[in-house]
């Protein structure tokens, strides 16, 4: 089995989208459908956790990288063609797989070790997806190979799916969780075995710093200052969040500063628009889709239009590195600037 070396995380990418300095996504619609194509390579790797301990991970990397652990998200438009190449580096076999739109037995099926494959789809039913592998389902899935896809409706630029609230900018958050064991018995070429005990927990694949620690402030490493994770806008900036769990663990997502708009779960419409400060994000590849409005925050006093709030999970474990580093966890800044 191919080894990578010792990695640090990376920030994930964005392709088919415009990427501002502050990480945030505008889509430009197109009159006519297109063809995206991609290219990623399976690889493998270590990549160090906040408390220094090296874990075993394998990722939908690019051409260019070592290993890319969540993989590159992309933004494609309803009726583009998108082809996907996959070129597996590894000996074990592996699949691309997007549930609802490209399925394992259809297109990629199976990618044996040193093999190409370019799965090919037509993009539909607008809404927030996860690339996956779901070969040894799910432990490929939490090891890495995952990946983040938005399907934007046809001729809209600043909604979900026809007639939702308007948005302006649009991100990813992506939740993992990472049972040490788990990675490390498939680095052997063995399958896990025992109890899901998930020590380390990542948005976008990385966990926060709080200041002080190594890594604090920096956008490669600290979540809370990663520009495609942490939210970044003005008084009317409203921003899309798009929240996909690649993990086992179900979450409880809570924003400071704004209630946001829930608008989907687990790719179903809500019959309602609610406001809350808290929307459960379900276990097992579950998602939700909602609007932050980056409005004047209403609890604040003296009013105030800047400031940082944070975005952290009220499932307590999952602030915590290594089980017990606190703040070191699937957590996130938001500016008002």
């Amino acid at each position: 089995m191919e080894r990578r070396g010792f990695l640090k995380a990376g920030a994930a990418g964005i392709t088919g989208a415009v990427l501002g300095s502050s990480g945030l996504l505008a889509w430009t619609p197109r009159a006519h459908a297109t063809t995206v194509s991609k290219t990623f390579y399976i690889t493998d790797g270590f990549v160090t956790q906040p408390d220094g301990v090296n874990v075993y991970f394998r990722g939908f990397s690019a051409p260019n990288a070592a290993l890319d652990v969540p993989g590159e998200a992309l933004i494609v438009q309803e009726g583009d063609t998108v082809q996907i190449t996959v070129h597996n580096t590894l000996a074990s076999s592996h699949s691309f797989v997007i549930d609802g739109i490209a399925d394992s037995q259809v297109n990629s099926g199976r990618i044996s070790g040193g093999q190409t494959q370019t799965v090919t789809f037509t993009a539909k039913n607008p809404g927030s997806y996860l690339y996956y592998d779901d070969r040894s389902a799910p432990y490929n899935r939490l090891a890495g190979l995952h990946g983040a896809i938005a399907v934007m409706p046809a001729g809209h630029s600043n909604q979900l799916y026809a007639g939702s609230p308007a948005f302006v900018y649009q991100k990813f958050w992506l939740f993992n969780q990472i049972d040490p064991a788990w990675n490390n018995a498939l680095s052997n070429g063995q399958t896990p075995s025992g109890a899901f005990r998930p020590r380390y927990f990542t948005i976008n694949g990385l966990s926060g710093r709080p200041p002080g620690a190594p890594g604090a402030g920096s956008p490669t490493i600290d979540a809370m200052h990663n520009p495609d994770t942490a939210l970044h806008g003005q008084i009317g900036d409203r921003t899309l969040v798009r929240m996909l769990n690649a993990g086992l663990a179900k979450h409880a997502v809570h924003t400071h500063g704004n209630h946001m708009e829930w608008l989907t779960r687990n790719g179903s419409v809500r019959s309602n628009v609610w406001l809350k400060d808290i929307i459960p994000l379900d276990g097992n590849m579950g998602k939700a889709d909602m609007i932050y409005p980056f409005e004047a925050p209403p609890d604040a006093w003296p009013p105030a239009t800047t400031g940082t709030y944070p975005m952290h999970l009220h499932d307590e474990m999952t602030q915590t590195a290594g089980g017990g580093l606190y703040m070191f966890g699937a957590l996130t800044d938001i500016y008002f600037e």
